[in-house]
C-alpha cells in the first residue's frame, strides 16, 4: 500500500518569469472510504457486531455536530481538534457588525501532534510509500500483456455432432465465453446455478452450434439421468478417442473437453513459466476434472462437498464450498504453520495497534523461545490519579509478553490462553518514564507454561515481579 502521486509541469507563480518545472502531486484514488467500508475496518479489529459499528459512528457524527453547532470545539484525543469559523462582511462600526454579516461558516480540523505526516515515519512506525501513478500504470499493463502460456481448444465442426447428441438424450447443453454462458436451456436448474457461482450471464439461444461461432475451451452436457450421462460418456469414450475427451465433473455434469486437456497439464505449464517446484504447490478441488490436479500437486486438498472418489485422491478434506472449505484449507495448510516467531516485531506491534497493548503503548522489543521482551510507556494510559504507574497495567504488561512468549512455543495447531496472573509490586514509576518487562520462561509443559516477568524502570529498578501461567489449548 501506498500513496500515489503523478507529475505535473508548471511555472512557480510566486516567481516571476520563472521556468516550468515538473512537481509531484499527490493523487487520490477511486471513491471515499465510507460507512460500510469502514464499518468493516473496525469489525476486523474489534468483537462488535456490523449494527452496533455503524450505530456508534452515526452517532459519533451526530454528537459532534450538535456540539459544533453549540459552540464548543470537539476535541478527539490521538487525533485533532474540530471547530467552527466564519468568513463575512467587513463593517465600518462595532455596532454595525451583526450577525447578518456572516456570509459562511466553515468546520475546521487541526491534527493532533499524532496524525500529523512525517516523511520520515508515521505514528505507527512506518515509512509512507510514495508511488508513481504512471509507473505503476505501465508495469500494470506489462503485467496483464496476455501472454497466452497454454491453450487448446475444440474444433467448432465438432459442435452440430455435440448438440444432436444432447437433444436426442434430452440433455441440456451450454459453453462459456468471457463473462457469459450460452445455452439451449436457460431455466435448467444446475446451469443457472453455474452462472450464480461465477458470476455470469446467461445467453438463451434455441440454436446453440449456430450461435457458438467461435472455438470453445469446453462443452457441458447438463442432466439429472445419471444413468444417461455415464452411458453417453462410455460411448464417447470409444467414438471419440483421440478427438474429445470427456467426463463427469458432477453427477449431472458431462464435460467435453479437447484431447489431453487436463488440470495437471495446464498446472505444469504454468509452474514451470514461474520456476516454482510443485512440491511448492496446493491445489484445491472438488470435480473428477480436478483429480489430476491434486494428484501431481505437493499437497492436495479436496472440498467436503466433493465426490468420493475425488477424496480418496487428495492429502487432506476441507469444509464444503457453502461453509468457506478455501479458506479452511489455506488457514490449516498456511496461515497455521506461519509462528509469531517467524513474524518480524514491527508487524506484531502494528497488528496490536488496536487491541488491549496497542491501546497501552505496548511495544515488542525482543523475543525468542525463553525470553520476550517489552516497553510500555507510564503516561494517562497507565499511571494511577497521583502519576505513577498503576498495577494493573503493570499485570497487563506482564501477561502480554509471557503470552507471546507460549506463542512461539506452541505448535501450529495450540492456541495460548491466560490462565492465572500474580504479581508483587516492589517500587514504583513515575509518569514520563518507560518501564521494561522481560519475561523469562520458569516451566514449559504440555498444557500449561509458567512465565517469570520483572518489570524494570528505565534505570534497571525492579517495579514488579509477575508469574503468569498460560493454557495451551487445542484448536477448535
Amino acid at each position: 500500500m501506498g500513496v500515489f502521486f503523478k507529475k505535473e509541469e508548471y511555472a512557480d507563480p510566486t516567481k516571476k518569469d520563472a521556468a516550468k518545472m515538473f512537481y509531484p502531486r499527490l493523487v487520490t484514488l477511486g471513491q471515499s472510504v465510507g460507512l460500510d467500508v469502514l464499518t468493516y475496518k473496525i469489525r476486523n479489529v474489534s468483537s462488535l457486531s456490523k449494527g452496533d459499528i455503524q450505530s456508534v459512528i452515526t452517532n459519533f457524527v451526530e454528537t459532534m455536530r450538535e456540539s459544533l453547532y453549540a459552540g464548543q470545539s470537539v476535541n478527539i484525543k490521538d487525533f485533532g481538534v474540530f471547530s467552527l469559523s466564519c468568513e463575512g462582511e467587513g463593517s465600518a462600526t462595532r455596532k454595525e457588525c451583526t450577525a447578518e454579516k456572516i456570509k459562511r461558516v466553515n468546520i475546521n480540523f487541526r491534527p493532533s501532534t499524532s496524525v500529523k505526516v512525517d516523511l520520515v515515519t508515521t505514528r505507527a512506525g512506518e515509512k509512507i510509500e510514495f508511488i508513481d501513478l504512471q509507473a505503476y500504470l505501465e508495469a500494470q499493463k506489462e503485467a496483464q500483456s496476455g501472454e497466452l502460456l497454454f491453450e487448446r481448444r475444440i474444433n467448432p465442426e465438432m459442435l452440430p455432432y455435440l448438440e444432436k447428441k444432447s437433444r436426442k438424450n434430452g440433455f441440456a447443453i451450454f459453453t462459456y465465453h468471457e463473462d457469459t454462458i450460452i445455452t439451449d436451456s436457460p431455466e435448467n436448474e444446475h446451469i443457472r446455478r453455474e452462472a450464480e457461482l461465477n458470476g455470469l450471464k446467461i445467453i438463451a439461444e434455441t440454436e446453440f452450434s449456430i450461435a457458438v461461432d467461435f472455438a470453445p475451451c469446453k462443452c457441458m452436457l447438463v442432466s439429472d439421468d445419471e444413468e444417461a450421462l455415464v452411458g453417453l460418456e462410455d460411448h464417447w469414450r470409444r467414438r471419440l478417442n483421440g478427438a474429445l475427451d470427456v467426463f463427469r465433473s458432477e453427477p449431472y455434469f458431462l464435460e467435453v473437453v479437447p484431447c489431453s486437456i487436463d488440470k495437471s497439464n495446464t498446472l505444469g505449464a504454468l509452474l514451470e513459466k514461474l520456476g516454482i517446484n510443485s512440491e511448492e504447490v496446493i491445489a484445491i478441488g472438488d470435480g473428477v476434472c480436478d483429480v489430476s490436479m491434486i494428484q501431481s500437486a505437493g499437497l492436495g486438498i479436496a472440498m467436503g462437498n466433493a465426490q468420493d472418489s475425488v477424496k480418496v485422491c487428495a492429502d487432506r478434506i476441507t469444509a464444503s464450498n457453502d461453509e468457506d472449505g478455501v479458506a479452511e484449507a489455506v488457514e490449516k495448510a498456511i496461515l497455521a504453520e506461519i509462528r509469531p516467531a517467524d513474524v518480524p516485531l514491527e508487524q506484531l506491534n502494528q497488528r496490536a495497534r488496536h487491541a488491549l497493548m496497542g491501546n497501552l503503548g505496548i511495544q515488542y522489543t525482543y523475543a525468542s523461545e525463553d525470553r520476550v521482551e517489552a516497553t510500555m510507556p507510564v503516561d494517562e494510559r497507565t499511571r494511577q490519579p497521583f502519576g505513577i504507574l498503576h498495577g494493573g497495567a503493570s499485570l497487563a504488561l506482564a501477561e502480554t509478553v509471557a503470552g507471546l512468549g507460549s506463542m512461539i512455543l506452541c505448535k501450529p495447531d495450540e492456541i495460548v490462553v491466560g490462565m492465572q496472573v500474580s504479581g508483587n509490586h516492589i517500587s514504583s514509576a513515575h509518569e514520563g518514564d518507560t518501564v521494561r518487562a522481560v519475561a523469562t520462561i520458569v516451566h514449559k509443559g504440555r498444557s500449561s507454561h509458567v512465565w517469570n516477568v520483572d518489570v524494570f524502570t528505565s534505570t534497571a529498578k525492579l517495579v514488579s515481579s509477575v508469574r503468569v501461567v498460560n493454557s495451551i489449548l487445542k484448536k477448535g
